[in-house]
């Protein structure tokens, strides 16, 4: 286990969650696992947006947070992981955290109330509340096209002076209100960037790192922008950047995580791309253009390693 407030910064993985024949596949979460714990990640977040968290049954989150700890503590034992959450129910999510308590994780990542579009008060009255609860650290998730509701910068202060409030996952799409958080936050609150998209951006207005489903493809290329961005280096960084930020659209074309799922199935990380309804598998389209973007970037990869093989002899 890790203190999560020296980890909320570089390259987190919100990992997928593998299903097959309706179950949770856990031979290939296992896979999931070793590889990317071997890749240069931060850390990763369990049954969160991308990881299909509102399907899962209680018992299969506990496997899952089980199985990848298991694994994580073989490959790396300081890799902190958290735990994904979200409700509209503050009594609910309250009992969570006590169900949850000694699970073997680093912190929590809960997404604002959705659907019930809550007051300002009301969600720093919600989050004060689990935050005082909970065993772990907790990370705000502010994603207010998905949830309905915006948390706005002076709720978001007042949250970020709580003690067992370690940080943020930003989704709010709005550049302005993300700089003037940058600026106005304390030194011990974290500000993640999950906007895939718009990484590089909001790297640049000073986030501490990134959360990012298409981190699952050219991990070590996302982790080197993170890098060299953190060192000063913006011309190699951007450079960097544009050979992969065409991937944050094409896995977003179609609802996440559907199009990563059908990319790991094609290249061997995953055993089947099952999603769990309502979510569906890519359409018959995009898996052609997602095996074409697969095959040239495999060609480019052989042809590089070939290239590097004739010039050292």
């Amino acid at each position: 286990m890790t203190d999560l407030r020296t980890h909320l910064r570089g390259l987190w993985l919100p990992l997928i969650t593998p299903f097959r024949n309706g179950e949770l596949d856990e031979v290939s979460l296992r896979r999931l696992v070793r590889h990317y714990g071997s890749l240069p990640i931060d850390g990763m977040i369990l049954a969160a947006t991308t990881g299909e968290g509102l399907t899962l049954a209680p018992d299969e989150t506990a496997r899952l947070v089980t199985i990848v700890r298991d694994e994580v503590s073989g490959i790396r034992e300081e890799l902190p992981v958290c735990l994904g959450l979200s409700g509209s129910d503050t009594r609910e999510l309250l009992d969570t955290l006590e169900r949850t308590a000694g699970w073997p994780i680093d912190g929590y990542l809960i997404s604002c109330p959705y659907y019930s579009r809550p007051t300002q008060t009301g969600m720093i009255r919600h989050f004060s509340a689990l935050a005082d609860q909970a065993t772990h650290p907790v990370m705000i998730y502010n994603i207010p096209y998905r949830t309905g509701v915006n948390l706005g910068n002076d709720a978001m202060l007042q949250l970020a002076e709580h003690p067992n409030i370690a940080g943020l996952k930003d989704c709010c799409a709005i550049r302005a209100q993300s700089i003037e958080l940058q600026r106005k936050r304390p030194a011990r609150f974290a500000v993640l960037s999950g906007e895939d998209a718009h990484t590089y951006d909001a790297l640049v207005d000073g986030a501490d790192g990134a959360i990012l489903a298409s981190a699952h493809i050219e991990t070590d290329a996302f982790a080197s922008v993170i890098q060299l961005l953190t060192s000063g280096n913006h011309d190699a960084a951007l450079r960097r950047w544009q050979t992969v930020s065409h991937l944050t659209k094409l896995l977003f074309s179609e609802p996440s995580p559907a199009p990563i799922k059908h990319w790991l199935w094609r290249t061997g990380l995953i055993d089947s791309p099952e999603l769990r309804l309502p979510m569906t598998e890519v359409s018959p389209e995009l898996a052609m253009q997602l095996d074409r973007e697969i095959a040239a970037r495999a060609n480019a990869a052989a042809t590089a390693t070939a290239a590097a093989h004739s010039r050292s002899h």
